[in-house]
């Protein structure tokens, strides 16, 4: 997921009127209640299976080949990263045919968005199989150069389960490309979401307060202070917020008077609640405070979107009310708890916790943007001897 185009606006808004000039019939209270409350569910459920698969995928994954770590010059930069990203789309559809360059997205997100589904839904399809299903082991493997100067490209190693996977995966990418529908742009987004909230960890919770409080001012300014940032979310063609309709029950799954709800809105809290969870895991008091505290906060936060953006009938930065909830919990219960200076302290990437089997047996470059932006890392660092591939992580 490209995080500088994940956060394209608020909690919640109304996808633009149609451009034939009919008015669309008001929604009903039920109608936007249940829209509402269902992205609420849809932005609750990544964030929290994503939080629990991060810890699984820091113990489950050697100091060489770790999750996407965000350091506090990472998180000082990503705003203004954000800021060009979010300009340079915005001149994009000003200039150049909206239709070209939604092809072309599309195209993009289609491939990522196979890969994406396939990591996240790999762990509970692997319920399914039978026992004595039979499981063949792949390695698809590009390298450059002979001998000591050969080098690694792209190092796949994946398994028939794998396959069947990407394989139900892509049924979804064509009935996303095809038709477009909201279903299919759910469950990329799901995907998405829970793969960013797993992948993308802070190192520290200062670092997290930075990225949080950095990304407070540029929502709250590109909503409010430009059209920049709602342009382009009804512009985008893309899997890169949730959305559900507010006719649903006049209309049926056709409905197309939508709500929605920016991915990165849930992505750049979630990863610090995840953050939090590590945290409450390494003080080892069989507690979840930290989490949970964090996790209400999240709800209480995005609720609050909702209900300004429905009083005032605007577009409303849902990180505006998201960073202070998120943040200012916690502290609060560590103040009370006289745990502050252990939160401060706490490095997640340093911690070293005890092997256990890994959650999924994607391949080491699963499919997910942040493996195959460590497959680059990999070329450019040159080769390095690969783990052996473990058989009881299958």
């Amino acid at each position: 997921m490209d995080s500088a185009l994940s956060d394209p606006h608020n909690g919640s808004s109304e996808a633009s009127r149609p451009t034939n000039g009919t008015a669309r019939p008001p929604s009903t209270p039920e109608g936007i209640a249940l829209a509402y409350g269902s992205l609420l569910l849809m932005a609750l459920l990544p964030i929290f299976f994503g939080a629990l698969r991060s810890v699984r995928c820091a113990r489950g994954k050697s100091s060489s080949d770790m999750p996407e770590t965000i350091t506090s010059r990472d998180a000082a930069r990503f705003p203004i990263i954000a800021s060009c990203t979010l300009l340079g789309l915005y001149l994009f559809f000003k200039i150049f045919s909206q239709e070209y360059i939604n092809l072309l997205l599309s195209m993009y997100f289609f491939v990522l968005g196979i890969l994406a589904l396939s990591h996240t839904i790999s762990p509970f399809m692997n319920k399914f199989f039978p026992a004595n299903f039979p499981n063949r082991q792949y390695q698809l493997l590009f390298t450059q150069g002979s001998g000591e100067n050969k080098e690694e490209i792209i190092n796949y190693e994946f398994d028939t389960k794998d396959l069947v996977c990407l394989g139900l995966s892509t049924i979804v990418g064509v009935w996303y490309l095809l038709r477009k529908h909201w279903i299919a742009n759910n469950l990329f987004g799901l995907a998405f979401s829970l793969n960013g909230v797993e992948l993308l960890h802070l190192n520290n919770v200062s670092t997290g307060c930075i990225l949080l409080g950095g990304l407070f001012v540029y929502d709250v300014f590109w909503v409010f202070g430009t059209n920049v940032m709602v342009t382009v979310a009804k512009s985008f063609e893309a899997p890169i917020k949730l959305v559900f309709p507010q006719d649903l029950l006049e209309k049926g799954l056709e409905a197309d008077n939508f709500a929605m709800l920016g991915l990165g809105d849930i992505v750049i809290p979630g990863i610090f609640i995840a953050l939090l969870l590590r945290f409450d895991i390494s003080l080892k008091k069989n507690t979840h405070t930290y989490f949970y505290t964090s996790f209400a906060a999240y709800i209480f936060g995005l609720g609050l979107t909702i209900f300004i953006m429905h009083i005032f009938k605007h577009a409303q930065p849902a990180l505006l009310y998201l960073v202070p909830a998120c943040i200012g919990f916690p502290v609060l219960v560590a103040l009370a708890k006289g745990e502050v200076a252990e939160m401060f302290s706490y490095e997640s990437s340093a911690e070293i916790l005890p092997h256990t089997p890994r959650l999924t047996h994607f391949p080491t470059v699963s499919g997910s943007p942040a493996s195959l932006a460590d497959s680059m890392q990999q070329k450019l660092a040159g080769p390095r001897r690969r783990r052996p591939q473990n058989p009881s992580a299958m």
